[in-house]
């Protein structure tokens, strides 16, 4: 598996000829503007963790451009195809998992809120473990560290976790620290930060904390990928 970062929480995961969208706020969004446009951009599934203006983005125009198929939450997926007309999704929530033919997709908790811009109820946060190619990725999704982490570490052989740094909104440094510990994933891989200013964070710093504790981080800039 590839994982390519787009700025923020949007990702690119390439897998057995199949392309994924997670999150993907790129118009708008400063750092993934400067290395990609949603145009450019065919998945074939998109992923949601939540309804947040800065992880819904362009899924409307992507979606209707290339008939993704969007696995989201119920209200999201309803609220796409209600609002948008986009009929190809897959619901999930908490603890449900599906097969989708190239791997395997579980919704997981995420403490936080959910709701569109235009101020509609987007159902429960979460994120996503992704099982592929004998290969397993998290992505945690806008949240602070919760105890039921520790499950996750337990249950699943975390190759790599995508945990929010910035702050403010979501974990920060310690934060993520923690989540980490709990999941004993093999490499871990920041996002949702430095995008706006509330949320501008030291990686470095960051990266040296990590390390410290014996944890292996890998900083992603905009545009570069990672091999799973």
């Amino acid at each position: 598996m590839k994982l390519t970062f787009f700025g923020h929480a949007a990702f690119q995961l390439e897998t057995g000829g199949h392309s994924i969208l997670i999150d993907p706020f790129i118009s708008g969004n400063p750092l993934a503007e400067s290395v990609v446009s949603a145009a450019d951009l065919s998945p074939d599934t998109i992923l949601l963790t939540h309804a947040h203006g800065d992880h819904w983005g362009d899924t409307p125009t992507i979606a209707s451009r290339t008939g993704a198929l969007v696995v989201a939450n119920f209200e999201i997926t309803q609220y796409l195809t209600g609002k948008h007309g986009h009929e190809n999704v897959q619901p999930l929530n908490t603890g449900g998992a599906v097969d989708l033919g190239w791997g395997r997709v579980t919704n997981t908790w995420a403490r936080h809120s959910s709701s569109f811009p235009d101020g509609t109820y987007g159902g429960n946060p979460g994120g996503f473990m992704i099982e592929a190619e004998g290969k397993c990725l998290y992505l945690a999704g806008d949240t602070s560290p919760f105890a039921e982490m520790a499950w996750l570490g337990e249950d699943f052989d975390i190759d790599v976790a995508v945990l929010p740094i910035g702050d403010c909104f979501t974990m920060g440094h310690v934060g993520s620290l923690r989540a980490a510990r709990m999941l004993g994933a093999g490499r871990v891989v920041p996002c949702h930060y430095d995008t706006f200013p509330p949320i501008e964070t030291d990686t470095v710093a960051w990266s040296t904390l990590m390390t410290q504790a014996g944890q292996t981080p890998h900083v992603l800039a905009p545009g570069t990928s990672l091999e799973i």
